[in-house]
């Protein structure tokens, strides 16, 4: 497995002039680390002493020195269809999924062990608000988001079905709601994105999402080296940009290291042309300097580590 260590300092930038999203330099990342990892299209999760590649049918354990440990791979013609992410509690692999993109949008959470690599546990939401496409977990809550889209759907039979792929498909990607659920995965509260990060997303929305060590959510789209640190308001519906940086990613799902508080991981999403050249998918890994709320409280307040 190929692995390369490089120093860039990558830091909060400013998007185009016609946006409003704002930026403090402040706030860097170093890339430390960047592994040729074939499964990660989707997204990447992580835990003590590994990271989780995912793609749309397949979950590849890793070590963090980026050495291949195991796979579940689930058939083409299986209940799984696209996963998009992945975090690790209590040594279960939870993964957001959809039927992307098909008539009707359903979605489940579907769990794996993260030790034995085999699938245990399903939740099923049905048709209900979009994709999801990603989960975390933030003080004892599950967050997560329900993607809708701009770009046209399909139909059960493949066939284009030439609407946006949305809960509301005259209304497209406006629809994107990030949401807390309660134990029982029912919707506590929900939040929409303001319009200048939905410009951002283009045709798509937003594909990744993880609870910094300063307790904010940091999301991303699904194809810009952007990395969008997130307020959630104190009144309304709309979501706060807080910060953009610039990360060596292509958008997907990302993931906050919970065991090593300041480190971020994600994916660079080989285009078709890469692929052609024998270039492979990649896990990026990120130390940045954003603080802790407080060391002692992290593990606890993420449920990350049986205690």
């Amino acid at each position: 497995m190929k692995h390369t260590f490089i120093a860039v300092a990558l830091c909060a930038s400013s998007l185009a002039a016609t946006l409003t999203l704002p930026v403090q330099a402040q706030t860097e990342f170093l890339a430390t680390a960047v592994f040729d990892i074939p499964e990660a299209n989707q997204g990447v999760g992580v835990d003590r002493k590994h990271f989780y590649a995912v793609d749309d049918r397949t979950i590849a354990k890793y070590t963090k020195g980026g050495q291949f440990v195991a796979k579940w791979e689930g058939p083409a013609d299986g209940p799984i269809v696209h996963l998009d992410s992945a975090t690790v509690v209590h040594g279960k692999i939870y993964c957001a999924h959809s039927n992307y993109r098909y008539f009707p949008m359903t979605s489940s959470v579907e769990v794996w062990d993260a030790k034995t690599m085999q699938h245990i546990a399903s939740h099923s939401f049905g048709i209900l608000l979009g994709s999801l496409t990603w989960l975390d977990i933030h003080h004892g809550h599950w967050y997560g988001a329900f993607a809708n889209y701009n770009r046209t759907g399909r139909l059960p039979d493949g066939t284009n079905a030439d609407i946006p792929y949305s809960s509301v498909p005259e209304l497209g990607n406006i629809t994107s709601t990030v949401v807390k659920f309660d134990k029982d995965w029912q919707v506590m509260e929900g939040w929409v994105f303001p319009p200048e990060l939905l410009e951002k997303f283009e045709e798509m929305s937003n594909s990744g999402g993880s609870f910094g060590p300063d307790g904010r959510l940091y999301i991303t789209g699904h194809d810009y080296g952007e990395i969008y640190k997130i307020r959630f308001p104190e009144a309304g519906s709309v979501l706060e940009v807080e910060e953009v940086f610039l990360a060596d990613i292509r958008g997907q799902g990302i993931a906050w290291d919970p065991f090593e508080p300041g480190i971020i991981y994600g994916i660079v999403r080989a285009t078709s042309e890469e692929e052609d050249m024998g270039i492979s998918n990649k896990v990026s890994v990120f130390q940045s300097n954003i603080t802790l709320q407080d060391p002692k409280d992290w593990l606890r307040e993420f449920y990350r580590d049986t205690p």
